[in-house]
């Protein structure tokens, strides 16, 4: 897992963090864990497999269609992308 440092959070929101994990019943970092999910991964974000499988039904795909794509499909593994800075 990654590790995040966060600098220069001002006391007032270091304080207000405190107060809500104790409500929580969570530490301080793991309520900011929490918080940081919630924001970039909200429940209802479109998922891609739902969305795709939502498109299928909606144009009446059948197992067959499915199939014939399979059978079609390049098996080449993708390469992985390297992130240069």
């Amino acid at each position: 897992m990654a590790v995040l440092t966060v600098r220069n959070v001002p006391d007032d929101v270091h304080r207000a963090l405190r107060v809500r994990a104790a409500q929580h019943g969570h530490s301080t970092e793991a309520e900011v864990r929490e918080i940081l999910a919630a924001a970039v991964k909200p429940e209802k974000r479109v998922r891609m497999g739902e969305a795709l499988a939502a498109i299928g039904r909606e144009i009446g795909l059948s197992n067959e269609d499915f199939a014939v794509f399979d059978s079609v499909r390049d098996q080449t593994p993708a390469e992985p992308c390297v992130l240069t800075e």
